[in-house]
């Protein structure tokens, strides 16, 4: 596979696939990881003379137009977190129009293109919209992990017409999955959490093979419950996966991976009712509660496990943490993390927009070695598959 490291891009129009779907909030940006883990591909192209265009996607605009979904607002933060003279912005995806900014723009000069799920051919993956895109172009840098699982225009149609090339931040997300997977270290623990066992059936069975202990959370754990007859109330669950919830469990007792799930529950009648909430034991989970978190017994069990762990991968937090006090168990988690992992050399890597949220609330990110931006990307990584983009980049042929 080409590389940003091995294959020399200078005094070239590049196109650079990346992920600016950052969290905005009222207009501002509330994280910036994602324009962070860009930097070093945009500073060494930048360095390298380079006329810059970037391609990304902002939100579910259904490939229209829509002034809520715009990326122009994004070009002032660019301009400073690459401390820049300026961001050029191209609104079109015409070929003439491409060809008047480059002609406008200077070498080390960066232009951001609008939102490419505005055209209805991105996600189709239209080869004539994307042809028409990459014919001004001498290269094309994917940096997107998060987004190459997608088969998308910008991510699997664009190396059918140019020299491609893995950018920085998606060789470090390869690069540190791939170690919990390729190299592991005894004893290893997958902490799984979120809310339902459909989108992670794959990654279950796969961390089986890889894992000495799962430990199952958040209402996903509600699931594997109920498959064993245990009255969970009122609670979410999937009770047409209850087949699904046993057979993960036999093919992990088969595999003498250790399945650890809640011994006892925080309940409430619903997740805003603050007078109802109730700490029990999984068999006492009244009929008109839901389990909201886990508890301090399994709270600790979780801890003992980690502290005994040489590697930790967390992907989905245990509880509704976004509503206090649900977000307790999962707090705690990061915490013992944070405090033991560098003293005791335990490897841990996380991933998922809501485990970094929850990372983020207990600021424990020092404490793991590696923490993915990638969501989709990063559990399908987990699941054995190789993303579409990476596989895109593989196959390219152009020198």
């Amino acid at each position: 596979m080409k590389t940003i490291n091995n294959y020399v891009v200078k005094g070239k129009n590049v196109l650079v696939r990346v992920d600016l779907n950052v969290p905005v909030l009222n207009g501002i940006i509330t994280e910036k990881s994602r324009i962070d883990t860009i930097k070093p591909t945009i500073e060494k192209l930048l360095n390298q003379k380079n006329k810059i265009f970037l391609l990304s996607h902002f939100g579910r605009p259904e490939g229209q137009f829509s002034k809520e979904y715009s990326l122009e607002f994004i070009c002032s933060t660019l301009q400073e977190e690459f401390e820049t003279n300026r961001i050029h912005f191209l609104e079109s995806f015409n070929d003439s129009d491409i060809k008047n900014k480059i002609h406008k723009m200077d070498f080390g000069e960066i232009c951001l293109f609008e939102n490419i799920r505005f055209h209805p051919g991105e996600e189709s993956n239209d080869s004539n919209f994307i042809q028409e895109i990459c014919k001004s172009f001498d290269v094309f840098v994917n940096d997107a992990f998060s987004a190459s699982h997608r088969n998308h225009a910008s991510i699997v149609g664009a190396p059918q017409y140019l020299p491609s090339l893995a950018g920085e931040s998606l060789l470090e997300e390869i690069k540190n999955i791939d170690s919990f997977v390729n190299e592991p270290k005894k004893p290893n623990v997958a902490i799984i959490g979120g809310s339902k066992i459909s989108t992670k059936i794959d990654l279950l069975h796969n961390l089986t093979e890889f894992f000495d202990t799962i430990v199952i959370g958040g209402a996903m754990a509600n699931t594997f419950l109920n498959a064993q007859n245990i009255d969970i109330g009122n609670s979410l669950c999937e009770k047409d996966l209850s087949t699904t919830a046993l057979s993960i469990m036999e093919k992990a007792d088969n595999l003498n991976c250790k399945i650890v799930l809640p011994l006892d529950v925080v309940c409430a009648d619903n997740i805003n009712d603050q007078s109802s909430i109730r700490r029990c034991d999984i068999k006492n989970i009244l009929p008109n509660q839901m389990v909201l978190d886990v508890g301090n017994k399994t709270s600790k069990i979780i801890a003992e496990i980690i502290l005994r762990a040489r590697m930790v991968l967390w992907n989905g937090p245990l509880g509704a943490f976004e509503y206090k006090p649900f977000e307790q168990s999962s707090v705690e988690v990061a915490n013992v993390i944070k405090n033991n992992a560098k003293i005791l050399n335990i490897t841990t890597l996380a991933g998922g927009g809501d485990t970094i949220s929850a990372i983020k609330m207990a600021k424990a990110e020092e404490g793991f070695s590696y923490i993915s931006k990638a969501g989709g990307a990063f559990l399908e990584w987990l699941e054995g598959k190789e993303s579409p983009g990476v596989t895109a980049l593989k196959e390219n042929t152009y020198n």
